[in-house]
């Protein structure tokens, strides 16, 4: 069988190979197992990047730098379309992490909740909806008040450290956690 010859039907299933069963087998004496040693026996299983025992390529690898990886915020997303969508919600009414949660929209709690302003194409709001999230994007919020909802950004915990008000129009962090760089801008003459 040439590779062009692979069609939906030919070639479509391989046949297993039948380990153990006889030299005329193809796979016979050692089984496709090698000479001796721990993966020739039964019930051997080595970890992913085991080097048999000399130290592993990892950790011969010079580490440095930094990464903040475990520092970053995640969310749980929801697009205004999808809750309009939900029988819950095709009144309007209260958009919160337990109403989400008995809708079925959001898992649980464990993250913070951000809700996108996608409707879909060529749709409006047309319900009132009160949102009480951490972060609403702009367009959502946009939407929402439109339709005559309100919006209560609580904020993430970094914003908390941060002192940034979501709700208000000035958004930049009001405690500095870092000291700002020296500049020749605010130098005397």
């Amino acid at each position: 069988m040439m590779i062009h010859d692979i069609t939906a039907i030919a070639g479509k299933h391989k046949s297993r190979k039948r380990i153990g069963r006889g030299q005329g087998s193809g796979q016979g004496k050692q089984a496709g197992r090698g000479h001796k040693g721990a993966g020739s026996r039964s019930g051997n299983s080595r970890r992913a990047a085991f080097e048999g025992g000399q130290m592993p390529y990892f950790r011969r690898m010079p580490k440095f730098g930094f990464t903040n990886v475990q520092f970053k915020t995640k969310f749980f997303v929801v697009n205004l379309g999808t809750i309009v969508e939900h029988p819950d919600f095709a009144k309007g009414g209260l958009v919160n992490f337990e109403t989400l949660c008995k809708a079925g929209l959001v898992r649980d709690q464990s993250r913070d909740l951000k809700i996108l302003g996608d409707l879909g194409e060529g749709k409006s709001l047309t319900v009132k909806l009160d949102i009480t999230a951490n972060r609403v994007t702009d367009s959502a919020r946009k939407h929402v008040e439109e339709a005559g909802g309100k919006v209560i950004e609580t904020g993430t915990r970094r914003d908390m450290v941060r002192g940034i008000d979501r709700n208000s129009d000035d958004r930049s962090p009001k405690n500095l956690t870092k000291k700002l760089r020296r500049t020749g801008a605010g130098k005397k003459k």
